[in-house]
Order: structure tokens, then sequence, then C-alpha cells
């Protein structure tokens, strides 16, 4: 990682006195600027996807899981925003997307975190969706499990 100059931290101080973009024209550009390639968007569909694919993602699995109250619709909409994601880290591993100056656009180790830190989301909620839908129909649910897995290579 590269220092920043003394001259460059003034230059920002100031910059940022000056209370960022004033004309809405700058501001619709530059509500863009944290989305890149949409992996840490808070937004679950970004530029560039569709809706439709999105609701019919969201109907199958609805149809699979079959959310009955409140908290079961708001875990499978968990697994539906993550599964959704998911594959939108597949699409960046699967198209090797190059950047203008020519290297790889994404770090491949943080896409990696990411794609695995989707994954254990999707597992978090469906255990849990699993486990209320157990008490709800009168099975007892098991206890919820953490596993601690060592994958170095020692």
């Amino acid at each position: 990682m590269s220092e920043v100059s003394q001259k460059q931290i003034e230059a920002n101080r100031q910059n940022a006195k000056l209370g960022g973009v004033k004309t809405e024209e700058g501001k619709a550009i530059s509500r863009y600027n944290a989305i890149k390639h949409g992996l840490f968007s808070n937004k679950v569909l970004i530029k560039g996807e569709h809706q439709a694919e999105l609701e019919e993602l969201g109907q199958r699995i609805r149809n699979d899981l079959k959310p009955q109250s409140a908290i079961e619709f708001i875990l499978v909409d968990r697994i539906i925003a993550n599964l959704w994601r998911l594959q939108r880290v597949m699409e960046i591993e699967k198209t090797d997307v190059i950047s203008s100056t020519g290297g790889l656009m994404y770090e491949p180790n943080n896409v990696f975190r990411y794609e695995i830190m989707l994954e254990r989301g999707i597992y978090k909620a469906l255990h849990e969706l699993q486990r209320i839908q157990a008490a709800r129909m009168g099975e007892k649910p098991p206890a919820p499990i953490a596993i601690d897995v060592d994958v170095s290579k020692e």
C-alpha cells in the first residue's frame, strides 16, 4: 500500500470542508461511487440486473421453503438476497473481469471471502428457518450447532 503524502492529506481536509457534491447531477453520479461491482452494495438489485429475475428466484425459493410466519418470511428474504448476491459473485469469477488498466478488477481473495460470507449467511438463515418450522410443526428442533473448522495446511 502506498503512503499518502502530507500534501494529499491537506487537500483531502480542504475538500471535506467544502461539503461534498452540490449539484443534483453530481449527487446522482456520486451515489454510485461505492458500487463498482456490487459486491458490497446495500441494495440487492443493482444496475444491469433484472427485477423479474430476482422476483422469479424469490418465488422459487418461497415455494421450496414455504414460510408461514413473519420471522420465517424475513429469514427467507435474507436467503433470497444472499443467493442473488452469490450469483453475482459467481458471475464475477466466471467472466474474469479485466479493468481498463489490464489488471484484475477484483482481488481474488476478497471475492472468495465475500463468497464464503454469503454462503454462511444463507446456511445460518436456512438452519434457523428449519428450526422455527420444526417447532411450529410440533417437532423438537435440533440445537443450533457452530463448528470451527481449520483448513490450514499445517
